[in-house]
């Protein structure tokens, strides 16, 4: 397999920060609204040399989308930041009606998704919001894997014309992809060429994709990877080419397995080219309090849980 390399753990939220920064200083028209969580989402640097551009609503973050809405009617690309929690649930009306229905130009920005939030727990890891989100119409859901691709993500949602959902981390990840990437809303990425069998994965589990693939060549299996990174629209096209050859699939996602990339992917493969396949998720129930990696082990979301969904999909290939 092609070797990725690591090239220092980072969080992908500092991603975000260090784009939305470099935006400050080239597009006049980014602005940027928080809910209290300056430190979390790592907008100080923006905040520094922006003070103008910047608005605190405080822990009222219905009103930051119906704010965030209004900016855009005077030509501003507004950029919210928030927890996932409350980037989606808290204030799922808002960006409905204020947001997708009326495809508003407004780009949220959610950190601490999913179970690695860690010690916080189940009330703040949100395992549902790719779900809530993709089903929105006009809405673009976009889940990086590092820091380097949260950074080329948020640089590319600024040209993009419409509502965007991005959605990031809390801890530091493997750094792993190329530093200076041009980032292509809606096509996925073939990190590794294989026969037996694909493995798709979308935010943290890219990595532990790479891991796995690496292993699992060692038993004489081998993997195909995509980095799923946009899961709407998604690269139907990516995924059917690379099926059409392995014939067996798992989907790996840091997000409850209803409503997530898995389903999105089963579609398509409904209604294209129906093929086994086996979801690296959570088995539609809460987090809990613990350690990233303690939670990513126990609720399978790991190398290994990756490992097992391709030994047992292996076993229901024709």
């Amino acid at each position: 397999m092609k070797k990725y390399i690591d090239t220092g753990k980072k969080d992908t939220r500092s991603g975000f920060g260090a784009a939305l920064a470099e935006l400050g200083r080239t597009n006049p028209k980014v602005v940027a609204l928080c809910a209290d969580l300056i430190g979390s989402l790592k907008m100080e640097k923006f905040i520094e040399e922006n003070p103008t551009r910047f608005f605190q609503v405080g822990i009222a973050e219905a009103n930051m989308m119906g704010i965030a809405a209004g900016l855009t009617l005077g030509g501003q690309i507004p950029f919210t930041g928030t927890f996932a929690a409350f980037s989606t649930g808290r204030v799922y009306d808002q960006i409905r009606q204020s947001i997708a229905y009326s495809n508003k130009n407004v780009k949220v920005c959610a950190s601490h998704a999913g179970l690695t939030l860690g010690e916080d727990g189940a009330t703040h890891q949100i395992l549902e919001d790719i779900g809530l989100m993709k089903m929105l119409p006009n809405m673009v859901v976009i889940n990086p894997c590092d820091y380097n691709q949260t950074k080329a993500a948020t640089l590319a949602i600024a040209d993009y014309v419409g509502p965007v959902y991005l959605r990031f981390g809390r801890p530091a990840v493997a750094n792993f992809t190329p530093e200076n990437q041009k980032f292509e809303i809606g096509k996925g990425i073939l990190l590794n060429e294989g026969t037996d069998v694909t493995i798709v994965a979308t935010g943290h589990l890219v990595w532990e994709a790479l891991l796995a693939c690496e292993a699992l060549e060692e038993k004489g299996i081998s993997a195909e990877v995509i980095n799923i990174h946009t899961i709407k629209p998604l690269d139907e096209d990516i995924i059917i080419k690379s099926v059409r050859k392995t014939k067996a699939i798992i989907t790996c996602e840091e997000h409850n397995y209803y409503g997530g990339l898995g389903e999105s992917v089963a579609r398509v493969l409904s209604q294209q080219l129906p093929t086994p396949q086996e979801f690296v998720a959570v088995n539609d129930t809460f987090g809990e309090s613990g350690t990233p990696s303690q939670l990513m082990k126990k609720y399978g979301l790991d190398k290994e849980g990756i490992i097992k969904a391709v030994e047992k999909v292996l076993k229901r290939k024709a």
